[in-house]
């Protein structure tokens, strides 16, 4: 051993410190004293190296006992640990490469570069709202990189194959000395692939894909709104050398309807009703988007603006059961012209609201509806 310094001294932990903690101590000193961060340091580098021991050590259940036990002793030439566990020997990280690849993850570990999965796209759709109630089945043509058909993907012409890259030897990433670290790179040769095309397929020039135009069918489910997204796995870009294909989203917009406004699964619409009927009350009939007549009754005496709701009669809920409402906003229409008898029908009601009521005013509203009925017909 370099120093007898107490390991878990070294990595500032307690003796009774788990696996969890032992790691996230020596990540962060590790970090610390990384000799990347203190160029030209020395002492960074030795306390770098301790840190590694005391970690390679303590890790490992077997020879973490040994040393509970006998100490630094234990790995002594004929101790009862063996030999082993210095900075560059034993289980010990050999290189920074090492390091990083078991605590951060990629970048610096060996191995070929996997292939890369084809990119996600994106399709704008425009539906009618009796098709966001509906639902429908449709087709739509999209351009896109397809995995190329005469090579399968390879880049390779039909007959031949690819051979492994000789400066990688087939791993996709090189390894370069610069001073105290060994520093991984994509091979510059086959761009991580680990292989190298002599003889790329003539339909696709080497690439694996080629665009062309594929047709597809969308389902779209009842209940759709503004924002919906389908996903159509595997029908997006194809992956390069024959990787997987990304995803395709279709996302959906419902157009303006001339009748109907929506929020939600909640439709809204305006009606426009007589005097007489705003006066005596009446009912209505309002056309539905599932096709039905849907009856709205009027209370006597109601106001323009008032709302009244129809329960079931919206918009379906989109992956779940049952529907919303519809919601009907009352609006008054007042006749700009107007008969003589029309007119004096008027004021004979005028003339009931101040209490000036002749036998003649007798019967008003019966005389009244018929013949602002007249009117509206």
């Amino acid at each position: 051993m370099s120093t007898e310094i107490d390991y878990y001294e070294l990595l500032e932990v307690e003796r009774t410190a788990d696996d969890k903690t032992l790691k996230s101590a020596f990540r962060k000193l590790a970090m610390k004293w990384h000799p990347d961060k203190n160029p030209g340091c020395g002492d960074s580098e030795a306390k770098f190296k301790q840190i590694n021991e005391a970690y390679a050590c303590l890790s490992d259940p077997q020879k973490r006992a040994a040393y509970d036990r006998y100490g630094h002793a234990a790995f002594q030439q004929g101790g009862p640990g063996g030999s082993g566990g210095g900075f560059g020997g034993g289980e010990g990280f050999s290189d920074l490469g090492d390091i990083f690849e078991t605590f951060f993850g990629g970048g610096f570990g060996g191995g070929r570069q996997q292939s890369r999965r084809g990119a996600d796209l994106r399709y704008n759709m425009e539906v009618s709202l009796e098709d966001a109630f509906h639902g429908k089945t449709t087709e739509i043509a999209v351009e896109v990189a397809q995995t190329c058909e005469p090579c399968h993907g390879s880049g390779a012409q039909p007959g031949t194959s690819a051979r492994r890259c000789n400066l990688c030897g087939g791993q996709g990433k090189v390894r370069a000395q610069q001073g105290f670290f060994m520093v991984e790179r994509t091979c510059p040769n086959c761009h991580g692939r680990g292989e190298v095309i002599e003889t790329p397929c003539r339909a696709c020039r080497g690439e694996g894909r080629v665009d062309a135009e594929q047709k597809l069918e969308i389902k779209i489910p009842p209940g759709v709104d503004n924002g919906t997204r389908i996903r159509l796995s595997g029908k997006g870009e194809a992956g390069p050398a024959g990787a997987p294909a990304g995803d395709l989203y279709i996302f959906l917009q419902v157009a303006r309807h001339r009748v109907f406004e929506r929020d939600g699964t909640t439709l809204l619409t305006r009606a426009p009703i007589s005097f007489t009927t705003a006066s005596l009350g009446g009912s209505i009939e309002i056309p539905g988007l599932d096709g039905q007549r849907h009856v709205i009754e009027i209370s006597p005496g109601i106001q323009s603006g008032k709302q009244l709701r129809k329960r079931g009669a919206g918009m379906p809920v989109l992956q779940g059961r049952g529907f919303g409402d519809l919601v009907v906003e009352i609006q008054v229409e007042t006749p700009t012209k107007l008969s003589a008898k029309q007119k004096e029908l008027l004021r004979e009601f005028q003339a009931t609201e101040t209490g000036d009521e002749s036998p003649q005013s007798k019967g008003f509203f019966e005389r009244l509806k018929d013949v602002w009925t007249d009117l509206t017909e």
